[in-house]
């Protein structure tokens, strides 16, 4: 059966989906009563199908009205994104490459990469976002992004059905950051769970970190007591100076504030803490070439840091 689809109707189901009210549904899409319960109406006969529950307190989304706007939203959301990409193009972009990456990654290696490739590629834009690692996986797997950098995330059957690749890139772990005279200061390596019984300074809730951190806490069964949320990895190594609390950020970060601030760095135990970190794609072969040329700089950035490496203990 061939289906034609509205984008008015769409934002409508969408508006009328927020406020369990098809009158103000109308209102903000700008619309007459008559003319959206008109526009419903069709919409139902042409699916086949009833989308809304109508009763005196308003009107509720059937289990089809919730599938038809869950799509809505995917739907308009890509609009919005072209609508953006065209807008770019028309100012003289010639690409766009949309990058997900974790909070390590955002935070420690993709500034200095994005810079050197923004410099080589001035008709390119970038859309970096932050995401949890399986967050990021997904994405890419489903086209909405180019290319992704997630940390403890393997090739397995499913992600190669998918089409994915992955490729080592940086590897860095996570660590405990304490004041020098915290109680935990005295050891070198300690258990996650064994630190729980104190106050954390956590990064902001939007960050991957702390609902990675969140997850980890909630697997054993005791919960997180963030003191203070912050914006970045230098605020909470002050925050931890000041002796708010105890933190756990990725350790290039904690060896670069240690130099100049009273913290202690100690090593977790925990299997997760280790962290090597992946760039994914999907289909490299059939990216943009301006897109396949951020992927091989962060190849070069691997191989120059592994120079580095073999420098330091050769």
């Amino acid at each position: 059966m061939a289906m034609h689809f509205d984008l008015t109707d769409m934002q409508l189901m969408v508006n009328i989906s927020e406020v369990n009210s098809l009158t103000k549904g109308a209102e903000r899409s700008f619309l007459s009563l008559p003319a959206a319960s008109n526009r419903i109406k069709n919409l139902e006969n042409s699916l086949g199908t009833a989308l809304l529950y109508r009763n005196s307190q308003g009107v509720t989304l059937t289990p089809s009205g919730e599938a038809f706007v869950r799509h809505a939203h995917i739907v308009l959301r890509q609009l919005e994104h072209l609508r953006g990409d065209i807008s770019e193009f028309a100012q003289g972009i010639k690409g766009k490459v949309r990058v997900y990456a974790n909070t390590t990654a955002m935070n420690e290696f993709m500034p200095a990469i994005l810079g050197k490739y923004l410099a080589r590629h001035p008709d390119v834009s970038i859309e970096l976002r932050e995401r949890l690692s399986y967050r990021i996986v997904q994405a890419v797997a489903e086209g909405t992004a180019d290319v992704g950098v997630v940390a403890g995330v393997e090739p397995s059957e499913n992600t190669v059905a998918d089409g994915l690749t992955f490729m080592p890139y940086r590897s860095d772990n996570l660590v405990l950051v304490t004041h020098q005279n915290h109680p935990l200061a005295k050891v070198d390596r300690i258990a996650f769970a064994d630190t729980l019984s104190y106050d954390y300074v956590g990064l902001s809730e939007w960050s991957a970190i702390h609902a990675f951190l969140r997850n980890a806490a909630d697997m054993l069964g005791v919960p997180l007591k963030f003191r203070v949320e912050v914006g970045g990895f230098e605020a909470v190594c002050r925050m931890v100076a000041a002796q708010v609390g105890i933190g756990v950020i990725p350790e290039t970060a904690a060896f670069r504030y240690a130099v100049t601030m009273p913290v202690k760095i100690i090593h977790l135990t925990d299997a997760w803490a280790f962290r090597q970190l992946h760039v994914c794609v999907r289909n490299l072969d059939k990216l943009p070439p301006f897109a396949q040329d951020l992927v091989q700089l962060m190849r070069e950035d691997v191989e120059q840091e592994e120079k580095k490496t073999d420098q330091v203990t050769g």
